[in-house]
């Protein structure tokens, strides 16, 4: 029983975009390691841009230096 957690900035991801996700990581775990999509969860996490960090910064304040 796979449970895979996706972790996305909130930045409009749609409804559509989120069942892709879903569907996508279901069919891979299915075809690189046989599970059964019916037992398989996949959950997706929204995260605020100030609640996430990369580099030391927030993720809007690293874009903003290492944008050309």
């Amino acid at each position: 029983m796979p449970y895979v957690n996706i972790k996305v900035t909130d930045e409009g991801v749609t409804k559509d975009q989120k069942a892709q996700l879903i569907k996508g990581v279901s069919d891979l775990l299915h075809d690189v390691l046989g599970k059964d999509p019916k037992t398989t969860y996949v959950v997706i996490n929204e995260v605020a841009l100030e609640d996430w960090g990369v580099g030391g910064l927030q993720v809007d304040e690293y874009r903003k230096l290492h944008s050309s």
